[in-house]
């Protein structure tokens, strides 16, 4: 996906043009890796880091055009989002420093953005999906304006038959939205490390891979909370493989795979097995016009660029993802790790890679074939379990063993990284530094998700939901630049975001999400009982498909009362009976100045928060009195 110059045209020509020479790509692979003409005689890693970029308000910031304008290094580049910046860390032989080296290069290029990020009044965050985001920052104006994502995102609709995006994600709370476009991924930053192997150890290393992937994701969640939902420990896998998802509701009795997807099947001898079920299981998104041809090159002695096979396999997200490149002229393979999220901090980043690394080295010396030892299904079992409960998962391992994930780590996997890592030849001293904190994050399961659920349950009672995730966001930026492992940081404080102005710019900030509503034909006197029970003033009134057809308030009720002659409510009435009419509403993200002027203006004491003709939210002089009495307090206090 990272090609500029990516060809947008969709006419059957030219896709049958661009597959042809995917599958002339794909068999010249399979020639150079059946005459050896690959290197195998090194190991090499290499990362790339994704952030986000913040306001002061701790909000996203769409400024990543303006920072890459300013900072003249091709490794750092835009992403989907405005609000995302990537960038892609040198490759490194795996030996000696590496670790150390790897963690230094990418706090390097984080300190350059973050110095042009200063400039700009706005901030670095490293966290899986940022708490601040609220729905209408996932919009196209926040896209970035190059034609391949725009063309991505027409791509997906056709696949789907022009449906919208559904989100159906379920943890400590639930969050199920519809979506009509791809930025809803752009929630998503992550940290993908890359590892060369040899191509005729490539099955077995990656088989590895994909049997390690629960327990060291396990161990690296950072992101537990979309929306305002605490969903699952690692969030991320959710939200991609759902937003990617191009299958319609009625294709799904055919087996049809996700987009983004763990996989079906171990491999059994080599990569092209992987761009083989691949090619047969989904359309092209894009084409590209490539002049090269693979046999050609191969035969002057050139490693030929399979930039076609390359722009494909971009466009399909496994989890563990192969890669081809080419380094000095020569061709390799790598397998990009693509399941942890970035941060809470590098040096965590660099500690997970650092386990990840070494317990592939390590199992490739310890099981000959993996495969014979556990079932994929178990496999890809584990992984899920991981993404869902993190530290809190139970996996069952080789041989049917059955383990909590923080003894498995602990008593089996640990010491088999440190094995994996002593014969790359790395030094002891990166070796003991980041296992040791792998080893004191998993046994106090104090992970980066759970570090911020443990902020929220106590910001939670201080101040509002979005006082409470603008503190966190602030306190993760703010504990990142101390390089600190996570498990060594001490909760959020609700002074941290140091910016009250900021949680109360937008309607969607402040409005409740959660309420009663009333049916048109239920009787009056239920709306008195919600009233009364619940002490509230407003009961809207909605249809079957929750779009707002009414408003009852508590005054509607005592006029009923006083207009009776025999002083009693008259039970029968159904709700229509007395309900505004086509109330006066507004939309989540108009700004909360307006709200208040339109309440002045109407002489209302409720507004109905209403997006795509269905009731979103409710916002009263309650929430306002609440906001008066929370800042005369902080104020008073301050003073």
């Amino acid at each position: 996906m990272g090609y500029i110059d990516v060809n947008t045209e969709s006419g059957s020509g030219h896709q049958r043009l661009y597959m042809k020479k995917v599958l002339e790509e794909l068999r010249a692979l399979d020639y150079m890796l059946k005459h050896g003409m690959f290197e195998t005689d090194v190991q090499r890693i290499g990362a790339e880091q994704e952030l986000v970029l913040v306001n002061k308000a701790w909000k996203p910031a769409p400024i990543a055009l303006e920072i890459l304008g300013r900072i003249e290094d091709p490794r750092v580049v835009n992403e989907l989002a405005l609000f995302n910046i990537e960038f892609n860390v040198d490759p490194l032989l795996f030996q000696g420093n590496c670790l150390s080296k790897l963690e230094t290069h990418i706090r390097e290029l984080l300190s350059q953005i973050r110095e042009v990020a200063h400039q700009l009044a706005a901030e670095v965050v490293l966290v899986g999906i940022l708490p601040t985001f609220i729905k209408s920052d996932l919009e196209m104006h926040n896209i970035t304006p190059r034609p391949r994502y725009f063309e991505l995102n027409e791509a997906l609709k056709r696949l789907r038959g022009g449906a919208p995006i559904e989100l159906y994600i379920k943890g400590i709370d639930e969050l199920k939205i519809s979506h009509d476009s791809v930025m809803i991924e752009s929630c998503n930053t992550s940290f993908q490390v890359h590892f060369q192997v040899n191509p005729d150890e490539f099955a077995r290393y990656y088989n590895i891979c994909q049997t390690i992937a629960g327990p060291v994701l396990a161990a690296a969640t950072n992101s537990p909370i979309l929306l305002g939902k605490r969903l699952w420990r690692e969030t991320r896998i959710a939200v991609f493989q759902q937003a990617m998802d191009t299958r319609s509701r009625a294709s799904f009795p055919r087996e049809l795979k996700p987009r983004v997807h763990f996989g079906s099947q171990w491999v059994k001898e080599s990569v092209v097995e992987i761009y083989q079920e691949d090619i047969g299981n989904y359309r092209t998104f894009f084409t590209v016009d490539i002049e090269e041809n693979a046999f050609e090159s191969i035969k002057k002695g050139v490693a030929p660029k399979l930039r076609a096979l390359q722009l494909f396999n971009g466009s399909i997200y496994r989890w563990n993802r192969p890669c081809y490149g080419i380094t000095d002229g020569k061709p390799h393979l790598r397998i990009e790790n693509r399941c942890f999220p970035s941060g809470p901090t590098v040096v965590d980043e660099v500690a997970n890679a650092a386990f990840w690394l070494g317990l592939v080295n390590g199992m490739a010396d310890r099981v000959r074939d993996v495969t014979t030892q556990i079932s994929f299904d178990d496999v890809q079992a584990n992984f899920f379990a991981a993404a869902a409960f993190g530290l809190e998962a139970q996996f069952t391992w080789l041989k049917g063993k059955v383990y909590p994930a923080r003894e498995l780590i602990l008593k089996r996997l640990l010491p088999i990284a440190r094995e994996g890592l002593e014969k790359a030849g790395v030094d002891s001293s990166d070796i003991d530094r980041y296992l040791e904190i792998i080893r004191e994050r998993t046994q106090s399961g104090k992970t980066g998700a759970r570090w911020i659920l443990d902020s929220y349950e106590v910001l939670r009672e201080k101040g509002t939901l979005d006082e409470a995730l603008s503190a966190i966001t602030a306190a993760m930026n703010s504990r990142e630049q101390q390089n600190m492992p996570v498990h060594t940081w001490p909760t959020a404080r609700i002074d941290e975001s140091g910016n009250w102005k900021g949680s109360y710019q937008r309607v969607e900030q402040v409005m409740s999400r959660d309420f009663y509503t009333v049916g048109p034909d239920e009787p009056v006197d239920l709306v008195a009982s919600l009233m009364i029970w619940n002490r509230v003033r407003h009961i809207p009134v909605e249809d079957d498909h929750h779009r707002l057809i009414g408003l009852i308030s508590y005054r509607s009720l005592i006029k009923l009362l006083l207009d009776s002659l025999s002083g009693e409510l008259d039970a029968t009435l159904p709700a229509s009976a007395i309900m505004v009419k086509n109330p006066t509403t507004v939309s989540p993200d108009i700004p909360i100045l307006e709200a208040i002027e339109l309440m002045r203006e109407k002489g209302i004491g409720c507004l109905p928060v209403v997006n795509n003709e269905r009731l979103v939210g409710l916002i009263t002089e309650r929430e306002f009195t609440i906001i008066s009495r929370e800042l005369l307090e902080q104020n008073l206090r301050e003073d």
